[in-house]
């Protein structure tokens, strides 16, 4: 798949191909019908002739009569049309281009199109398409698929303006995903940290740190050295920081579940249970494809990302069921099931957090529990989240990013589920009944109470077993698109 895609400033003197788009209910549009009959009339005999319905990221290929290749993108109905279209749109017609083996391609934008959705927005989620469906993981595969850079132009400004935009947050997005893919042998605690310091050096305008070794016990830092301890890999904090120029706007934390693998620990996984945990770092890797992405857009407000990183492995040092910790905040824990680990790295992480850089907001990434899948499938995200505000926030940076959110509830029932026989709280309590939420109810009592917070559980979102458009099957990047839009609106 192509590696690189990009905007071309100036048109190309004979582009590869020509890419239009068309709606299922409307004739040619005046400006494609002034195209149609330049090049023989191949847009209306395609239409007529050839099996072409415009259904969404349905791609129909047709020769002009100058020899040009013509590329039909189907976008469905007009009075349908939406963003989300328009990502999918953009992942079909980009695998097209690839299987074509087209290097350049330019892009006609129709009056019906920018009337419907608006030319900067409309050009990003296109955008967003092309470069989340350029997405592949062939890193170990001995025979590589053939790959190219892929140069577009449009003479619509906005549009092309947002199309340069989409394809900078898809690569921060495809970021994520290569790292939540690299396999847990190559994708350790010490890997994911290299990879945090390189993007600090790389983006500049970030700041990098991790406490780990002994550090981590004069932190205190319970829930990583526990989680950790079975794993030659050892546990760390990472930390990215992101200052704006000027006064800031604010201070948002973001934490990200970082469990490289995750066996179970001695509550081991059944064989079925464990193919995949490679992926239990996809909260993490969305907040660093997220810090990318800050670093890009550069928002009015402080970013603080932390990743509390460890592998959940089996040794005769591991953490056991029955055993009791206790965090800085004097509240202790009581493992009822060592798979239940990645609430107890973030409580590090929100502790740690809250108390450090007293934000004004803070936000948790995590594939935290089988439940949500139950309850959501891969359609959205579960979140959490008592502040009004942040509430409000979620909600937009949801509907402008296509990442969908379901809120689930949180009250003083769901946290007195969580408290233990033995200690103050247990780590898994000992019902399946409302299982996501006890994810987030124990998360809650590390969270400071004045601040607002808000838990995202990704556990569904974050894969796709199947084919959906724009996304191949693998990891989702879920997360990026909607960090970065919360916070580039943020003030």
């Amino acid at each position: 798949m192509y590696y690189s895609l990009r905007t071309s400033q100036t048109s190309f003197k004979k582009p590869e191909a020509s890419l239009c788009f068309i709606f299922k209910d409307r004739n040619l549009e005046r400006s494609d019908l002034a195209f149609d009959r330049a090049n023989g009339r191949c847009l209306s005999r395609a239409r007529t002739g050839f099996d072409c319905k415009a259904d969404t990221a349905e791609v129909t290929s047709v020769i002009a009569s100058s020899g040009e290749r013509i590329l039909l993108v189907g976008l469905n109905e007009a009075a349908e049309l939406n963003p989300d279209t328009l990502r999918r749109a953009g992942g079909g017609a980009v695998k097209a281009l690839h299987k074509m083996g087209i290097a350049t391609v330019r892009l006609f934008v129709n009056a019906e199109l920018q009337k419907r959705c608006a030319a900067p927005l409309a050009g990003r989620a296109f955008g967003e398409g092309l470069g989340l469906g350029a997405f592949s993981f062939s890193e170990f595969k001995a025979s590589k698929p053939g790959v190219r850079e892929l140069s577009i132009y449009s003479d619509a400004a906005e549009f092309s303006a947002g199309v340069s935009a989409g394809l900078d947050l898809a690569e921060s997005t495809n970021f994520a995903r290569y790292l939540a893919a690299t396999p847990p042998n190559v994708a350790t605690t010490t890997f994911i940290l290299n990879q945090a310091r390189a993007l600090a050096r790389r983006m500049k305008n970030l700041r990098f740190s991790a406490i780990q070794g002994a550090a981590l016990r004069t932190k205190k830092m319970v829930g990583l050295i526990n989680v950790g301890k079975a794993s030659e890999s050892p546990p760390c904090m990472i930390q990215l920081d992101y200052q704006p120029k000027g006064k800031s706007k604010g201070t948002v934390l973001l934490v990200g579940k970082t469990i490289c693998y995750d066996t179970g620990g001695l509550s081991i996984k059944p064989r079925e249970g464990m193919r995949g945990m490679k992926y239990d770092k996809c909260g993490g890797m969305a907040v660093l494809g997220a810090m990318r992405a800050v670093s890009l857009l550069k928002p009015k407000c402080r970013v603080i990302a932390l990743l509390p990183t460890a592998e959940n492995s089996i040794s005769n040092s591991a953490y056991r069921v029955d055993d009791i910790i206790t965090y800085p905040n004097n509240v202790s824990v009581e493992i009822t099931n060592t798979d239940a680990e990645g609430r107890l790295v973030l409580a590090d992480g929100l502790l740690y957090g809250c108390k450090t850089f007293k934000p004004d907001a803070v936000i948790d990434l995590a594939t935290l529990t089988g439940g949500v899948v139950v309850a959501l499938g891969g359609f959205c995200a579960g979140y959490w989240c008592e502040d009004e505000k942040l509430r409000e926030r979620l909600e937009r940076a949801s509907i402008d990013s296509g990442e969908r959110l379901w809120r689930l509830p949180l009250n003083d029932d769901y946290r007195d589920m969580m408290k233990a026989k033995h200690a103050d709280l247990w780590n898994s309590a000992p019902t399946r009944d409302a299982h996501p939420i006890q994810g987030a109810a124990f998360l809650s009592y590390f969270v400071d109470a004045k601040i607002p917070w808000a838990h995202v559980d990704i556990a569904g979102a974050a894969e796709t077993e199947k084919e959906k458009a724009p996304f191949t099957p693998g990891p989702t990047g879920f997360g990026v698109r909607l960090l970065a839009s919360l916070l580039k609106n943020w003030e």
